[in-house]
């Protein structure tokens, strides 16, 4: 029996039991037996949750780019590692082979080289979803470097932010970017950035919309002639599996953006056996996730796990929505995508439009859906199972954080039975409890808790880029020798988990602890409704109140308003109880959301509770403009 892939059901439990047994031993053996080590570990693991300290496969030596590249070119040399989808439907994909991925990231490697850039170093990286992104990351990985990729959406001072916390040398980006119909001048943004940057030393820019743009003399350069002029051979720099790989920045989602901190081994191992299983990849599937490598699904789910698998991943530039709201459905049908990987914020924008968008296109190729960023509402998930799976796809509702690299709870395709809405069982090696207020660990099974984890995994971060103290107080201090997830989940009668939300969205109301998500779920299943968020806002008699954000759907008649506001209450009460019955509810166009697709609820609450004086910096939102939509309008 492999521990490296699950195949049936009766093996995910004779492997877990494993994994909890001796985790040791079981990381030790997919460790070994998948990946190339230039020399072998002393330790597996050492680790304190009260330092923290966590230290995977100390003391051994190896480069990530070996195990995501060089060790395929003799059996899959020819083979697409990339397909790059444009913006622009019109244009046709771009195939970039294991062959041609290897001498494209050892020529920018050398490029980096000759820019001073070594082992070590911090390389800022702020691109749209172009080839040369994955290139940057996997050349910076190549000798050392170490990346931050910031999401090429971000304003200039959540870009300055970000460079200025990890001091970084060398900034990659382009001269501009397409989304759907726009295009946005990122090396305007840049410029503007870097004016509060001194650390950055070198620019370096790639051309994608071929606008005129100021270059910067002495700092900026063009990356293509560089790139021209480099050798192709470039041997890899061999570092140690605790060596940082990467630093990712949360969205800030919970206030200042932490610089997540993740390490080779681990990392590699965690996210080349997580993509594998919960995927159920094969050789010649196309896998496709559509999130934007500017976040953590794009790291570990397009390009590491699957480049350690061997597989061919697909990278989109473009938006669901654009040229029509058929684009993803037509991609699928183009590349004959077997394993698709998306967020409920898309899935919901799409049920929201005709279902002949999607059922025109030949979607027969798909094996497995996956859902990540949030949990997915019911609705939303029949809709994902009936017109895109046609009933025969399992679909993966993932949880997992830019803390945990990789997926943490989620079913396997063909292997676990699932449920709508829940993420069903760990993967192997993750052992989750769930505690009480009080930091009492809950038994047994149909309990609700807080989300910890008791024991260390691969693909976790070891600290916060120079912030070790709020590393610990963030995911540490809360309970004694566990993970703190933040989030709160319900583990039902044969020991699933489905996830809650997070736990500072629990309002107490009345004495009540109410839970926003099963709000937000029965508020959804409302024929009306397409989106909610619910938030609490202080109230002299309850303590707390519950007030509302509702998107409603594009319907063909003009419903009376507040004969909707009844029917939902109504919905709330029939579902939870009449204690969860909203005091306000605000009809809104849209709801305020990071880029990853999480709803800001810090904003939301500030609004409802009307402390409009201080909602921090919106700029990174997916759509500022909202928040000042939704105060305008908002109910006293």
């Amino acid at each position: 029996m492999s521990n490296y892939h699950i195949k049936h059901l009766e093996e995910y439990f004779q492997v877990y039991r494993k994994s909890v047994r001796d985790p040791e031993s079981f990381w030790g053996e997919v460790a070994e037996e998948h990946f190339v080590w230039r020399k072998k570990w002393d330790h597996v693991l050492k680790w304190d949750f009260n330092k923290p300290e966590i230290k995977w496969f100390e003391g051994g030596k190896l480069n990530i780019t070996e195990n995501c590249i060089d060790r395929h070119l003799t059996t899959r040399g020819d083979k697409p590692a990339i397909i790059w989808e444009p913006n622009d439907s019109s244009q046709p994909a771009v195939h970039i082979t294991y062959r041609n991925l290897h001498e494209r990231v050892c020529k920018f490697a050398n490029v980096l080289k000759s820019k001073g850039i070594g082992k070590g170093d911090r390389v800022c990286i702020y691109l749209p979803m172009i080839p040369e992104l994955t290139i940057a990351i996997l050349a910076c990985a190549r000798i050392g470097a170490i990346h931050s990729v910031v999401f090429a959406g971000f304003s200039s001072t959540a870009l300055s932010t970000r460079i200025n916390d990890s001091d970084c040398k060398l900034l990659i980006t382009a001269d501009g970017s397409f989304r759907g119909k726009k295009s946005i001048d990122l090396k305007g943004i840049v410029d503007e950035a870097l004016v509060k940057c001194e650390s950055i030393k070198s620019v370096l820019v790639a051309k994608r919309t071929h606008e005129d743009i100021p270059m910067k003399e002495g700092r900026d350069e063009w990356l293509q002639p560089l790139l021209d002029a480099a050798s192709k051979d470039c041997e890899p720099e061999i570092m140690d599996a605790e060596d940082p790989l990467f630093i990712l920045y949360t969205s800030g989602s919970t206030g200042k953006p932490k610089g997540m901190v993740h390490t080779i081994g681990g990392y590699m191992v965690f996210t080349a056996f997580t993509f594998k299983n919960i995927f159920q990849y094969r050789e010649n599937d196309i896998f496709w996730c559509t999130a934007d490598i500017g976040w953590i699904t794009g790291h570990s789910y397009i390009i590491y796990g699957p480049l350690a698998n061997g597989a061919t991943s697909i990278m989109f530039e473009g938006v669901p929505s654009y040229p029509d709201f058929g684009r993803f459905w037509e991609v699928v049908e183009k590349h004959r995508v077997t394993q698709f990987y998306t967020a409920p914020t898309a899935i919901r924008a799409l049920a929201k439009r005709s279902t002949e968008f999607a059922t025109k296109y030949d979607l027969t190729s798909l094996k497995v859906l996956g859902s990540v960023g949030e949990p997915i509402n019911e609705e939303a998930w029949h809709w994902y199972n009936d017109i895109i799976g046609k009933g025969k796809c399992p679909i993966v509702d993932t949880w997992w954080q830019t803390e945990t690299g990789g997926i943490m709870l989620s079913p396997i395709p063909y292997v676990t039975p699932t449920i709508p809405t829940y993420a069903t069982l760990p993967l192997p090696g993750v052992q989750p409890a769930l505690l009480d207020d009080d930091g009492v660990e809950i038994k047994g099974n149909l309990v609700s808790g807080r989300l910890c984890m008791k024991f260390p995994w691969p693909g976790m971060a070891r600290t916060i880029w120079n912030d070790h103290k709020r590393y610990k107080e963030t995911y540490f201090s809360t309970y004694e020798n566990m993970y703190f997830s933040g989030d709160g989940a319900f583990r039902d009668a044969v020991g699933y988990y489905r996830i809650t939300g997070r736990v500072d969205d629990v309002v107490i109301v009345s004495g009540h602890n109410l839970g926003t998500a099963p709000i937000e779920d029965a508020i959804n299943q409302h024929p009306a409704v397409a989106e909610s968020a619910i938030v609490g806002f202080p109230h002299e008699i309850k303590g707390n109140a519950l007030y509302g954000f509702v998107i409603l759907k594009e319907v063909g008649e003009t419903r009376d308003r507040e004969n909707v506001r009844n029917e939902i209450n109504q919905q709330i009460v029939d579902h939870i109880g009449p204690i969860a019955k909203l005091e306000k509810i605000q009809f809104v166009s849209g709801l305020p959301k990071t880029r990853s697709g999480k709803i800001m609820r810090r904003i939301l609450r500030k609004i409802a509770s009307n402390e409009l004086n201080n909602l921090g910096d919106t700029s990174t939102l997916l759509n500022p403009e909202i928040v000042d939509h939704v105060i305008k309008n908002r109910i006293d």
